[in-house]
């Protein structure tokens, strides 16, 4: 039914309401000595109701002011139904008169659906929450209130758009009771306000409105309200409602949760095994069911590795704090300048590092970053050795060795204990090539200075015979990158 709908003749329902108040008032002021304050209290915004119904009637109203009737009709019905609540067995007749009065308004209501009966209304049992009610008419906001806190429900109040947005700012609301037609901002931008906050979006907001234009309910059902209810509302079918809305709060905020249990797992996974695994081996481990499997395939690496010349002579005059101090200080740098190349560490041996590039992902400059962090791991020594020299300790020097080929590259070992590891015989040649690099030398096979892309200086070229290798292997020293 759209808006522009005019509300019912007056002749047919408005008689009927109209008698049923006069009839309570009537019995109200003769009974009125007996009552408690509180039922005082309802039946005064029930009267108060009916003036302003009566006036409305009275009045020549436009076919859009179908929202004001609704809301005056909801606060006859909620004040009606409370007190049919609270009244005591021997107010029969006050029953008698409240019972006449709901069938009046539910007869004035021609859109319910739902029986209005409140002697016996169907149980609906729900996890208490914390709900938020949004109306810019007092009444409303204290009959929703009432309603719900029966039922255990924490219920705070806002009487405007900005109020309701600066409560969802500071608590954790479960449920969102929105009206519609409100000054200042109407409940359709807070209704879009609240979808679009990433820490709001998930929370249900149930529009209730006097309001039944079609593509108004359409449109708010578009931006994200849960639900839609009419005014005057049944209270039962609003906490069938509000029950939902709970529990589909509930079941978001678990499995928010538990995905934050899940990042905060990975995170702490990839922090520890970080520290003895690539970032890259971690990854893969972590996103791919089959990264613990045993096995591997085949790769084009180039693998390099490093040592410190003279270091079991050095370590023999230090004590073994220096040691550490001193081997700890290297591998910490080396390693940061490995990891900012990409490359992956397969494991210190004492103070020699073995780093490949390539496995476990492959990218096309493999070759030419692996000589990039060897150069840049020769320059970081002068810092290095500036630090040894403040706490009186030697300077060192170290050897590099590049070598490219094909190694079969993944998880080695047993069930019980394995690593992510390279075998092959191109794993052999390099550690030779590495034994006869210089200090401050970097040595790159022949294999590897094919493998380049970019353009490097290079200097003296030599063939060497290296022991458990039948041929002789070419290598190149690589003097710095190309000016």
């Amino acid at each position: 039914m759209s808006s522009t709908t005019a509300h019912p003749a007056p002749a047919l329902w408005s008689e009927l309401l109209l008698r049923s108040l006069a009839e309570l008032r009537e019995l109200f002021t003769a009974l009125e000595p007996q009552l408690g304050r509180d039922s005082l209290g309802d039946f005064n915004q029930l009267f108060e109701g009916g003036s302003r119904l009566d006036n409305m009637l009275a009045g020549a109203q436009s076919p859009g002011s179908r929202h004001d009737l609704m809301n005056v009709l909801a606060a006859i019905r909620g004040y009606a139904e409370l007190l049919t609540e609270d009244l005591g067995a021997e107010f029969a007749e006050l029953h008698a008169a409240l019972a006449r009065l709901l069938k009046a308004v539910q007869a004035a209501d021609s859109e319910e659906t739902t029986p209005l009966g409140m002697e016996h209304p169907p149980a609906v049992v729900s996890e208490p929450g914390f709900i938020l009610a949004v109306d810019d008419l007092q009444e409303n906001r204290e009959l929703v209130a009432r309603y719900l806190s029966r039922s255990g429900h924490l219920v705070v109040t806002a009487a405007s758009g900005p109020e309701a947005l600066a409560t969802l700012e500071q608590s954790d609301v479960d449920v969102v009771l929105l009206d519609l037609m409100m000054p200042e901002m109407d409940g359709r931008e807070v209704l879009r306000r609240i979808k679009e906050n990433p820490e709001w979006r998930a929370t249900p907001v149930i529009v209730i409105s006097g309001s039944q234009d079609m593509d108004g309910i359409i449109e708010c059902i578009e931006a994200g309200a849960d639900d839609y209810l009419f005014k005057p509302f049944n209270p039962v079918l609003l906490q069938a409602r509000i029950k939902a809305g709970i529990e589909r709060k509930r079941w978001h905020d678990r499995e928010e949760q538990y995905r934050q249990q899940l990042e905060r797992n990975e995170k702490f996974i990839r922090a520890t095994f970080g520290r003895y695994l690539s970032d890259e081996i971690v990854t893969d481990i972590l996103e791919r069911p089959e990264g613990l499997e045993l096995g591997g395939d085949l790769r084009r690496v180039t693998i390099l590795m490093s040592d410190i010349r003279g270091f079991t002579t050095l370590s023999e005059h230090l004590a073994p704090a220096q040691v550490v101090t001193l081997i700890n200080r290297y591998l910490g740098a080396m390693t940061d300048i490995i990891m900012a190349h990409q490359g992956t560490i397969d494991e210190f041996i004492g103070d020699a590092i073995l780093a490949v590039f390539g496995a476990p992902q492959r990218r096309d400059d493999d070759a030419d970053r692996a000589v990039h962090c060897a150069l840049a791991m020769q320059a970081a020594m002068a810092k290095i050795n500036a630090l040894n020299r403040e706490e009186g300790l030697p300077e060192i020097e170290t050897g590099i060795a590049l070598n490219t080929g094909d190694v079969i590259a993944g998880n080695i070992g047993s069930e019980r204990r394995s690593k992510y590891g390279f075998v092959g015989h191109p794993m052999n040649v390099t550690s030779r090539i590495e034994d006869v690099t210089a200090g401050g030398e970097i040595l790159a096979a022949d294999s590897t200075l094919r493998s380049l892309a970019g353009t490097f200086r290079i200097g003296s070229s030599q063939e060497i015979n290296v022991k458990g290798i039948n041929q002789s292997i070419v290598v190149h020293q690589i003097l710095g990158a190309a000016e």
